[in-house]
């Protein structure tokens, strides 16, 4: 069992630095607190993990709303959208707003009460802690080889605060599902934990000019059923730090526990002496209860009417660390559509009400963290677009039916090279393989001549699309194939073949009489 901190502050998340941001070519640390009173100097957060950034833009966000006052669920829409065009007018967040907030909630790390954002009751409901190196992402922990790493079970190196607390967050929202560390409540031990909230997603954040623009066109507006006032709160503002019997709210609420109160996983760390480092972390489950049906605003969703499940009919955009954002860009402008199986994040609904200035420049963060459903993490991303809001279907309909056309065909065009390609090898080789190198090979020099392609069509409206990428297709094909067929007549017939294949249009099935 770790022995209680010290009760003196020995890191605040208010005021001690552990934010990295960057003005202009400049890079610096910063807490909650200066993020906030510096916000309008600060052109964007740069923390080196996505996950951990796409999880801090949404605290951030929460504490946006709560320093403005776009926290009010009883406001009209069009009084939201005018305190919100108000605030983005007055050019910085109000200093003594900033103050009062922070100045009344407790901030400290390892408060040995209400340390922040952790379960502190994890001392005596874990016989034991679960490691800093199983904490770490990347570290080998437990009996699993060190391929990457110095790091091992007799090697527990601390880390800083700093760094702590950006992992904590990615814990938070994106922690793992499967055999955690097992706590003991009622009389029973589990080590059964659900995945986080954002496990395997991919996240589009407006990004301003500045950070105190992105925050304020990061605040969603209240979309749910009556809410009453103060029933909300982030973790950091309950009235009582979350103990074993703590359970999710049946009512998902805005914009606190929206944002920030959905995590399946408790943790706390464990500090050195002086508190600038850490040494030791317990992770375990939060909540043994079902996961609450929730929409989160920077989240795009596919909806497969076909399943039984009214459930899981809504599906969220798992990440993809080989897949390039633009082929994303129908799916962020088009308007929702009851009838369509794709849904944008519902963020999107509310730039458009932004004063012109800041829609114009408005671009969209891209964070993904490509893993699996449980346990296995593979990479994390992040992309930013050029500024793209004028082309949704609300302000320039035929923009955004082009941008949709271009992205269908491409993906179609796509997977016809996939089909054709690995037929060519079948052919060329008289062998059948589930995974051809053809195909793979040539997927991966397609995409980066689409993207050529795709921005292309975009200047060219009277350019047919799937000519353009069957160009594309073709070249990627014979450039993969070109030793092949210099060596192998075989080889050479089958690609001329596929090729031909590409440019000859599919018939769209007939539909039944």
């Amino acid at each position: 069992m770790s022995p209680l901190p010290p009760s003196t502050t020995l890191f605040s998340a208010a005021d001690h630095p552990w934010i990295d941001v960057r003005t202009g070519g400049q890079y610096d640390q910063v807490g909650l607190r200066s993020l906030f009173l510096d916000a309008h100097c600060i052109d964007d957060l740069a923390l080196p993990q996505p996950p951990a950034a796409s999880a801090l833009l949404r605290i951030s966000v929460a504490i946006t709303a709560r320093i403005t006052g776009l926290d009010d669920p009883e406001l009209t829409a069009s009084q939201w959208n005018a305190l919100r065009r108000s605030r983005l007018a007055e050019g910085r967040f109000d200093p003594d707003a900033v103050h009062a907030y922070f100045d009344r909630h407790v901030w400290d790390v390892f408060d040995p009460v209400r340390p922040w954002l952790q379960t502190p009751s994890l001392r005596t409901e874990c016989d034991h802690s679960t490691g800093i190196n199983a904490f770490v992402p990347g570290r080998p922990a437990g009996n699993n080889f060190a391929w990457f790493s110095p790091h091992g079970h007799h090697t527990a190196e601390s880390i800083a605060t700093a760094e702590a607390l950006q992992i904590l967050l990615i814990h938070r929202y994106y922690g793992r599902a499967g055999t955690g560390t097992p706590r003991a409540l009622d009389g029973t031990t589990s080590g059964k934990q659900t995945s986080g909230p954002l496990r395997s997603s991919v996240s589009f954040h407006p990004l301003g000019r500045t950070l105190h623009e992105t925050l304020l066109a990061g605040v969603p507006a209240f979309a749910g059923d009556d809410q009453p006032p103060d029933a909300d709160a982030c973790p950091w503002e309950e009235a009582a730090p979350p103990g074993p019997q703590a359970t999710h709210h049946p009512l998902v609420t805005w914009p606190g526990q929206q944002l920030t109160g959905l995590s399946r996983h408790a943790i706390l760390l464990v500090p050195s002496d002086d508190g600038t480092t850490v040494t030791d972390a317990y992770v375990t489950w939060a909540t043994q209860d079902p996961k609450p049906i929730s929409t989160d605003p920077y989240l795009a969703y596919r909806i497969i009417p076909e399943r039984k499940n009214v459930a899981r009919r809504r599906t969220l955009y798992r990440a993809d660390a080989s897949r390039a954002w633009w082929r994303d860009l129908e799916t962020l402008l088009l308007a929702p559509d009851e009838h369509g199986t794709q849904r944008r994040p519902a963020i999107f609904d509310t730039l458009n009400d932004l004063p012109e200035s800041v829609r114009r420049s408005l671009r969209i963060r891209v964070h993904g963290f490509d893993q699996d459903g449980k346990a296995t993490d593979r990479q994390w991303y992040t992309a930013i677009t050029p500024p793209l809001l004028n082309w949704t279907q609300e302000h320039d309909p035929v923009k955004a039916q082009r941008i949709a056309e271009c992205c269908r065909q491409a993906e179609q065009t796509a997977q016809r090279l996939a089909t054709f390609a690995k037929h060519a090898w079948d052919t060329a080789t008289h062998s059948r393989t589930t995974q051809p190198p053809w195909a793979n090979r040539a997927l991966t020099r397609y995409w980066p001549k689409a993207e050529t392609a795709f921005w292309r069509l975009l200047e060219e409206p009277d350019t047919a699309a799937a000519t353009a990428f069957a160009d594309a297709a073709a070249a990627a094909l014979r450039e993969i194939t070109e030793a092949a067929r210099a060596r192998h007549t075989s080889a050479a017939r089958a690609v001329a073949h596929a090729v031909q294949e590409l440019y000859r249009q599919p018939v769209p099935p007939r539909k039944a009489a």
